[in-house]
Parts: structure tokens; C-alpha cells; sequence
């Protein structure tokens, strides 16, 4: 057996193996998996080290192995790069607070982000507090959030939204402003050469923050790896998900260093491979699974590195979705701090692929076709055609068109102070609907089979912000007795103020954010 490996053999070997993951070599290259686990996780992004972390506090002697296909945590959604960073708390997502027909505002939808984003700050405070994760500010960092709008309209409903929202204790502080010389304050780059006369409003949360998912994963990643027993299997990719006629799953995995294939079999399973979760799912035969469909859909930022501009703009700055564009595509211009490094992103430009992930296969979409998605794929289309033109308009933009709407935002902004950067690959969820065949969804899903042995984690935004809510949902729905049982002091130590509502509790929303802010060395 291989003690250790060269690294340049490796890299010649391998081009995108990364070396800066710090990986133990004989954990990476001559470990086999065990032919059983207590649990299996396929994926090895945030969601996936999220649980692997939970099910290892709540029971340390649980055989648990983590199989992912590339050579590090956190290369596809999770990656910094591959999304906006954005610690989604609904302080400054328009699509969170719907406007009813009589005029009010209703922001249930906003309350339950938010306490699900408090919950996710609670078991990063956890980590740090037990020193499984250390420097918590080259993961997350205070960054205020922002709602932008333009126009008489529009200037009124923020107004109502902030007055609906001042109203709960999850956001108290925030401050509403039409007037041009506070906007300047707060958002010096996009006042800069406006006129005076423009209607505009704004919201501003202090309590923001700018996250970068990808080195926390793997931060968790590296705890499980040295601290833990949890075995990580980096380079193997899960093939084929079977049930067994004992209850217990079959994996076929297969090595991608020494092209090697086994079989793997494990009590419960979780899938959260991102775009492949799907096909992963479908081949499960679950009864839950069927007439899901996946509509795979990549994005694309505008990106500056300009520190005279980053100095300029210290928040994060949401505006409304044009008409016919998704939720996702919400126009928004963002501090990102990324390994220490300030940089400003605009978007996002929406792409299409027929990959699944960023480093997939152009034949996912196709091969994801089946019999029993087919007419929940069609359905879904033919009743969003104008979103199949949204995006075939997107497709075809220019980089010059692309400065057209970030213009909107800077006025002046020099085309050369900007760079094309692509972003995450998603797969945004087809639904089987009785009504139109099928319905596209722009939410997270999890999808859980009757017994409670198998889960996966389908959708994409609000995402990574929710993962320890997400994960705990799936532990809720597969293992609800150990949870309310064995589990639970070890749970409210994690997470204070689960099974609570914070928005009905100022007390404990005031002591778990005062807490997390301390650990997590914030800053507003």
C-alpha cells in the first residue's frame, strides 16, 4: 500500500489536482473504501460536510464516508467564485417580500430566511467555539446589505416593506432613505454622477455579511479529515444508487485515480452532488423521485479588481428582477472579500449549458430525459416561454451590453476595470404538476423516500445560506426519534434557538445573534 505520492506526479497526471487542499496522501490516493457504512454521502460541497459534521457530533461512532468526484471540497456551487457570496438573511432580497394585491407587504417568506440563515451562524459559532474551525473572518465577514429601487412606484413599496419589516425583531436596525445625500453616504460608486431629480430609495441592514462558502467547506472538510473518523474519498464518483431487498443501498463507486470500481453498501444515504443529484436520485427507483425534471442553467459575473473602486462600495446592493427574469437573476452589485482580497461582482448574466455541473458532461440534460420526467419537462417549458427568451437574450449578450446594465448601477463604469468571470453551473427543479404537466421551481428542495434512508438536496437558491436548516430538515425526516431523543442536548448546544421562532423571541434573537457575532468576530 502507497505511504505517500509526489505531488508533481500528481499535477502531471492530474492538471486540476489541487495540491493546497492539504490532504493526508494516503487518505487521498491508497485508502479503499470499506465494502459498509452506517452512512454515505455523495458530494462534497457544503451541504454534504454540513451533515457529515452534524451526524459525527450527535453520534461519533458512526462509520460515515464522503465520496466526491473532483480533487477538493467545494469546487462546483460551493466554490467563492460560483455564487454571490451573499449570507441571505432577506434584509435586501426584493423576491422575499411579496406585495399582496391590497397593497401590504407580507414578509413570512423573509422571516423564515432569515432564522434559517441565524441557525446557520449558530453551528458556524459552534465550530469555532470548539475549535474545529479556526480564523472565521477567511470565511465570513460584515458586509451591510442593501435594497435599491428606482422610481415613485417602486420608492413606495420599499417604503411599506421597510415599515412591514421594522416591525419584527429580526430586522430592527434597518434604515430606509430617499434622500440623495444619504444614499451617498451609504453608496458613494452608484450615486456618483446621478441627477439630483431621480426618485430613488434605499434600505440598508448593517447586520449583512459576505460569505465565502467554499473555504468554510473546506475548513469542515479538513476537521472531519484529521479530527474525525469520518473517512473522505476524494476522486471517487458514485455511479449508481440501488436499493437492496434488506433496506440498505448499493453504491457502484468508482476510482477515478486507478479507474477501480466496487461496491459500497450503507444503511442511509445522503445525495447532495449538486447538478448530478438528480440522475443520482433517479436512479434510486424512489417513488418520491419520480417526474422531477432538471433545467440546468449557468451564470456569468461582471468582476473588478480595481482596489480604487472596491474602496468605494462596502455593501451589498440588491435591486428588483426585470420583468420575465427569474428570482435568481436579480441584479446586484457586491463587495466580495475572497482569501483576504477585496474585489466588486455585478450580475448575474444568465448562461445555459446542458452540463449538470461546471465540470459535468454536455450530455447530463439529455441523458436526464426519461419517461417519467418527460411531460413534466415539457409542461414546464411550454408554460415559461418567456423565460426561455430571457435567457436566450442573455445568452447572447455582448460584453458591452453586459456594461449597458451595469451602467444602470455606475455610471461611469470603464469597460477595462471589468472582467467576464463564469459562475456556478445550477440545475433549477421540474416538478410533476397535475394542472400544466410540470412547474419550475426556484427554490431548495429535499426529497426523502417513505422509510427515511435515503435523502437528496435538489434547487438551488437560497442555498448554501441555509444548509444547517436544510440538513437538520433532512435528520428531522429520517431520523425524528434520535433527533427529539439522544441527539437533542447535543442539538440545542449546536443550535440554541432550534425549535423556536426567533421573530416571536427578542430575548433569544438579541442573545444568539450577540453570541454568533462574537464568535464569528463580526463586525456591525
Amino acid at each position: 500500500m502507497l505511504k505517500s505520492v509526489n505531488p508533481s506526479l500528481l499535477l502531471k497526471l492530474f492538471p486540476k489536482f489541487d495540491v493546497k487542499f492539504r490532504i493526508m496522501p494516503h487518505s487521498l490516493i491508497s485508502r479503499t473504501p470499506k465494502p459498509k457504512y452506517d452512512v454515505v454521502l455523495i458530494g462534497g460541497g457544503i451541504m454534504s460536510a454540513t451533515l457529515a459534521t452534524l451526524l459525527h457530533e450527535f453520534d461519533p461512532n458512526l462509520e460515515i464516508a464522503i465520496f466526491e468526484r473532483l480533487g477538493r471540497f467545494a469546487k462546483e456551487s460551493t466554490a467563492a467564485w460560483n455564487n454571490a457570496g451573499t449570507g441571505h438573511s432577506a434584509f435586501c432580497e426584493l423576491n422575499y417580500t411579496h406585495e399582496r394585491s391590497d397593497g401590504t407587504v407580507d414578509i413570512t417568506k423573509a422571516e423564515s430566511i432569515a432564522e434559517q440563515f441565524e441557525m446557520s451562524k449558530q453551528f458556524w459559532a459552534y465550530l469555532v467555539t470548539k475549535g474545529y474551525v479556526q480564523d472565521p473572518k477567511d470565511f465570513i465577514n460584515s458586509c451591510p446589505h442593501m435594497s435599491l429601487v428606482f422610481g415613485e412606484k417602486e420608492s413606495e413599496y420599499l417604503r411599506k416593506r421597510h415599515q412591514t419589516m421594522s416591525e419584527s425583531v429580526l430586522f430592527s436596525g434597518m434604515e430606509y432613505s430617499t434622500d440623495h445625500d444619504k444614499l451617498r453616504e451609504w453608496i458613494p460608486l452608484v450615486m456618483s454622477k446621478r441627477n439630483d431629480s431621480e426618485v430613488m430609495a434605499a434600505t440598508k441592514m448593517d447586520m449583512g455579511t459576505d460569505v465565502n462558502f467554499g473555504t468554510l467547506t473546506r475548513k469542515m472538510g479538513r476537521h472531519l479529515l484529521e479530527d474525525s473518523n469520518v473517512e473522505v474519498f476524494l476522486y471517487h464518483e458514485v455511479k449508481d444508487v440501488d436499493p437492496r431487498e434488506d433496506g440498505k443501498w448499493e453504491m457502484k463507486v468508482k476510482d477515478r485515480i486507478h479507474n477501480h470500481k466496487q461496491e459500497v453498501v450503507a444503511d442511509f444515504v445522503f445525495i447532495g452532488a449538486g447538478g448530478y443529484a438528480l440522475p443520482l436520485l433517479d436512479s434510486s427507483d424512489i417513488k418520491e423521485s419520480e417526474g422531477y425534471g432538471g433545467f440546468p442553467v449557468s451564470g456569468q459575473w461582471l468582476v473588478s479588481h480595481n482596489q480604487e473602486l472596491v474602496e468605494k462600495h462596502h455593501a451589498k446592493v440588491y435591486t428588483q428582477a426585470t420583468v420575465d427574469a427569474p428570482p435568481m437573476s436579480v441584479p446586484h452589485l457586491d463587495l466580495r472579500i475572497i482569501d483576504g482580497k477585496k474585489a466588486l461582482l455585478f450580475g448575474p448574466f444568465a448562461g445555459f449549458s446542458t452540463k449538470f455541473l461546471k465540470e459535468g458532461s454536455y450530455l447530463d440534460l439529455p441523458e436526464s430525459v426519461n419517461t417519467k420526467n418527460l411531460r413534466s419537462l415539457f409542461g414546464a417549458w411550454w408554460h415559461n416561454l418567456p423565460l426561455t427568451k430571457y435567457l436566450i437574450q442573455q445568452v447572447a449578450m455582448t460584453k458591452s451590453q453586459r456594461m449597458q446594465h451595469l451602467r444602470e448601477f455606475i455610471k461611469d463604469a470603464n469597460e477595462e476595470d471589468w472582467e467576464l468571470k463564469v459562475a456556478g453551473q445550477r440545475v433549477q427543479i421540474i416538478k410533476k404538476d397535475e394542472k400544466d404537466g410540470g412547474k419550475l421551481e426556484f427554490g431548495t428542495e429535499v426529497v426523502v423516500n417513505k422509510s427515511g434512508t435515503i435523502a437528496s438536496l435538489l434547487g438551488a437558491s437560497p442555498g448554501a445560506s441555509t444548509a444547517v436548516y436544510a440538513m437538520l430538515n433532512v435528520l428531522e425526516k429520517c431520523f425524528p426519534e434520535k433527533l427529539q431523543g439522544e441527539w437533542k442536548d447535543k442539538l440545542l448546544e449546536i443550535v440554541p434557538s432550534y425549535g423556536q421562532k426567533l421573530a416571536h423571541n427578542p430575548e433569544l434573537t438579541e442573545k444568539v445573534r450577540n453570541y454568533t457575532k462574537d464568535k464569528l468576530e463580526l463586525e456591525y
